[in-house]
């Protein structure tokens, strides 16, 4: 398996194991969600739903597909930062544990990373060609 599929399928089981967890326990995730964007059931639900439908996409045979779904995780890497923001402030603000502050504090940088990492996994796949016939 070569490098490029490599990182596409570790990509898709990243957004299919975060979208399952959304799914799954919605509550856990729900104290992140920023006060301004109202109930946050929906939202989790939501994000989770499109990280699942992400991930199947990384995975589909066609590669037209498989673009979409690499360039729509990069903005859906962006539409969550807030969620992430929100908890850290909110774990500075409640006084949690050191620990749990310095993760929440260095999950923010580390976005970085798949959000430029999701359009480099577009071009791999563009740049790849047809998909070889089964």
């Amino acid at each position: 398996m070569s490098r490029d599929a490599v990182r596409r399928r570790a990509l898709a089981g990243l957004l299919l194991g975060a979208g399952a967890s959304h799914v799954a326990r919605p509550q856990v995730y729900e104290a992140i969600v920023p006060p301004l964007l109202g109930s946050p059931r929906g939202w989790v639900l939501g994000s989770g739903v499109a990280e699942l439908a992400v991930g199947a996409g990384l995975l589909s045979p066609r590669p037209a597909a498989r673009r979409r779904a690499a360039l729509a995780a990069a903005g859906l890497f962006v539409a969550v930062y807030p969620a992430n923001l929100q908890m850290a402030y909110a774990a500075v603000r409640d006084r949690r544990s050191r620990t749990y502050v310095a993760a929440t504090l260095v999950r923010l940088p580390m976005q970085v990373p798949l959000v430029l990492g999701a359009p480099a996994v577009a071009r791999d796949v563009s740049s790849a060609g047809p998909s070889p016939a089964r």
